[in-house]
């Protein structure tokens, strides 16, 4: 039976219970020890595992990720905790030219099995510095896997999966569902990386997203179902590999595609959607894509602009009756 438990709670069970499993997984980054975590994720997990395998790192980014790196490249398997994606901006050096190359530059002599994790996007009234959304960014450097956690039993599953996977993993998670509650199974399971969720099946129109978004896209869902419009919605749950399948097979039964996307509109993952949806299903659509981003400038202060800013469930209505063509 599942039971309903936060989304912190789901990532340190994931944690633990690959840590009892693989005495090579270990946990790294700042304040995840003595403090049980920013954000409490790693709470308790000292006690367990002890200093050896639940380390606090000095604030330095780019050299406990090189650690973590080296590691990886030496037969364990670290779990590197970013306080947020924002201050991993100091270690991509680590990531896209080590992390990512290793198994080609060592002509498949070495595997880097780590997982890099911690929040990505707006939180609130963080501004410009703590409010970036990086899917895009780290899904165009080929060498890495990157996931995004919407729910309790999928940031468990895809963690599960992550550690366990060979390659670099990026998990990007969100400050703001860190308390969100939702059911969990009892049993061991996995999340399969590289495979979508339909959360609402659905005939007119194609919703997809991914992250803290997927709130935003199934409020808008409910309205439009008030109005007859029946939409289904699909969270992507993998960025990279991307589920193209799923896609374009819910953009042929229902002719039409909003992607709603928190990062920016130029070069995202939205736009990387409508590419594939026009190459795979051009002749099914009825109405030209619609992505529903950010803005396209840095995230501004004030509360108002924040709500301009970001994608929300009027600005998804507005967008499927775009492509609906009504009013």
């Amino acid at each position: 039976m599942p039971r309903e438990i936060a989304l912190r709670d789901a990532l340190r069970e994931a944690m633990v219970e690959e840590m009892r499993r693989d005495e090579t997984v270990f946990l790294m980054g700042e304040e995840v020890a003595q403090y049980n975590g920013a954000y409490k994720v790693s709470k308790g997990m000292l006690e367990e595992f002890g200093e050896r395998r639940v380390i606090d790192t000095p604030i330095t980014e780019l050299g406990f990720a090189g650690v973590g790196v080296g590691a990886a490249m030496n037969g364990l398997r670290p779990i590197v905790e970013f306080m947020t994606w924002n201050f991993a901006i100091l270690a991509f050096d680590q990531l896209v030219n080590n992390a990512a190359k290793t198994l080609s530059q060592s002509g498949g002599d070495f595997n880097c099995p780590i997982v890099f994790r911690g929040p990505s996007g707006a939180a609130g009234q963080l501004a410009q510095q703590h409010s970036q959304t990086f899917e895009s960014w780290l899904a165009n450097c080929p060498g890495l896997k990157v996931v995004s956690c919407t729910d309790p039993a999928d940031a468990k599953g895809l963690l599960k999966s992550a550690i366990r996977d060979d390659d670099p993993v990026c998990m990007m998670e969100s400050e703001v569902l860190y308390g969100m509650k939702g059911p969990v199974p009892e049993e061991e399971y996995l999340t399969p990386i590289g495979v979508a969720a339909i959360r609402k099946e659905g005939t007119d129109v194609t919703l997809v997203s991914f992250n803290k978004m997927m709130e935003e896209t199934k409020k808008a869902a409910e309205e439009l179902a008030k109005e007859g419009i029946s939409a289904e919605v699909i969270d992507l749950r993998t960025i990279k590999p991307l589920d193209h399948e799923a896609i374009v097979n819910s953009v042929k039964k229902t002719n039409r595609l909003v992607v709603i996307d928190e990062s920016w509109p130029y070069a995202g993952i939205s736009a990387e959607i409508a590419y594939e949806v026009q190459k795979y299903a051009f002749d099914y659509l009825d109405a030209p894509v619609i992505r529903v981003n950010s803005a396209d400038t840095s995230l501004p202060y004030a509360p108002t602009f924040v709500e301009a800013y970001l994608p929300n469930p009027g600005k998804i209505i507005a967008a499927v009756k775009e492509v609906m063509y009504v009013s």
